[in-house]
C-alpha cells in the first residue's frame, strides 16, 4: 500500500522511524510525544514559554513560592545585619523579631512601606533599596506574564473521544467531530488530516495527507463532523480494524481558525489511534430546534449508534 501511494507521501517533520510498536507521535492534548536527551540546562531553559504554557494552579503556586522565598531571603539578611538597624521592631524573642522583619521585607518588596519599621544606617538602607528595585522588576515581570496568559489566543476545541468508520454515500469513511464549547466565534476554519502508517516488516513509517469531504468551513457555530471518504485512492482502502492496528495507524489532526475575539489565527491539534476508532458506528445528531434558535448538548459529543457498513 505504501509503495502504491508514494506520490502522496507527506512529511510532517516527525521522522519516519518508529521507536516502538505502539508509536504515537501526537498526544490527545496536541503535545508532541518527543523526549530530548543530553541537552544542556541553558540550551533547554525557556522561562517565558514555561510560565505561559503551564497550568494556572502551577503558575500561581510558582508566583506565591517565589514571593515567599524572596521575602525569606531578605528577611534573613535584615535579621543578620541586626534588628537594631530597623526602627519600630517591638518583638523581643528571636522568632517574633524574624516575623516582624519578614513583614517589613514584604512591605519593602511591594514598595508599600507602612512606615512603622524603617531601616537605619547605610547597610540596611542599601539592602532595602536593592529589594525595592528587585520588587518593582519582579512584579512588572509577573504582571506581564499574567497579562500574557490572559491574552494568549487558543482554539479550545473539543474533539469527540472516539472516531468512527461509518457509511458515507456508497462508501465508508473515517469520521470524527469537533465543537467549540466557548462563545467566541471562529471563522475560516480549516482542517487537515495526516495518516501515519507503519511499513510492513520494517520500523519505518509513511505519512499521507488524507483527502476530505470538506476541508474548510466559514463558521463553526455548531458541531462539525470531519469526513475522509475511503475510496480506491485512500491509503485506508481495503484495510479492516485488525490491519489498521497491525500497521499502528495514527490520524494526526491539525485545525486552523481565525479567532474573532483576538483577531488572530489560532491552532488546535489532536490525534486518533486505531484503538480509538469505532467500526460500524455513526455519530448521533446533537442539534435540536428550540423556540429561540438551535440547542446543542455538548455532553453528547461522543455518542454513537451502530450501523451497517457498506460492503
Amino acid at each position: 500500500m505504501a509503495e502504491e501511494k508514494k506520490e502522496d507521501f507527506h512529511d510532517l517533520g516527525l521522522g519516519s522511524k518508529a521507536s516502538s510498536s505502539s508509536f504515537r507521535s501526537l498526544n490527545k492534548d496536541g503535545t508532541f510525544n518527543v523526549n530530548k536527551y543530553n541537552v544542556s540546562f541553558f540550551e533547554k531553559i525557556n522561562f517565558f514559554h514555561s510560565l505561559i504554557s503551564m497550568s494556572w494552579p502551577k503558575f500561581i503556586g510558582i508566583i506565591l513560592l517565589g514571593y515567599l522565598v524572596v521575602n525569606t531571603i531578605f528577611a534573613s539578611i535584615y535579621y543578620f545585619i541586626g534588628v537594631e538597624f530597623l526602627t519600630g521592631i517591638e518583638a523581643t524573642s528571636p522568632s517574633n523579631q524574624f516575623i516582624e522583619v519578614f513583614f517589613f521585607s514584604a512591605q519593602t518588596v511591594t514598595t508599600l512601606g507602612y512606615g512603622r519599621v524603617a531601616p537605619i544606617g547605610n547597610l540596611a538602607n542599601i539592602v532595602a533599596a536593592i529589594e525595592s528595585m528587585l520588587g518593582l522588576l519582579s512584579f512588572a515581570l509577573a504582571t506581564g506574564m499574567l497579562y500574557g496568559r490572559f491574552s494568549k489566543p487558543s482554539a479550545k476545541l473539543k474533539y469527540s473521544t472516539p472516531a468512527v468508520i461509518a457509511p458515507y454515500q456508497d462508501l465508508n469513511a473515517f469520521m470524527f467531530r469537533i465543537v467549540n464549547p466557548q462563545n467566541n466565534q471562529l471563522l475560516e476554519v480549516e482542517v487537515s488530516i495526516s495518516l501515519s502508517m507503519q511499513r510492513a516488516n520494517t520500523e519505518f513509517r509513511d505519512f499521507f495527507l488524507l483527502k476530505l469531504e470538506r476541508s474548510s468551513i466559514a463558521f463553526l457555530p455548531y458541531t462539525w463532523t470531519i469526513v475522509h471518504p475511503i475510496d480506491e485512492k485512500s491509503p485506508l482502502h481495503l484495510l479492516n480494524a485488525s490491519e489498521m492496528a497491525a500497521k499502528d495507524v495514527e490520524f494526526i489532526i491539525m485545525i486552523k481558525a481565525f479567532d474573532e475575539s483576538f483577531s488572530q489565527t489560532v491552532y488546535s491539534r489532536s490525534s486518533y489511534k486505531a484503538s480509538e476508532i469505532k467500526w460500524g458506528h455513526k455519530f448521533v445528531k446533537l442539534a435540536q430546534a428550540e423556540k429561540n434558535g438551535i440547542g446543542i448538548d455538548v455532553s453528547r459529543l461522543d455518542e454513537t449508534e451502530k450501523v451497517q457498513l457498506n460492503s
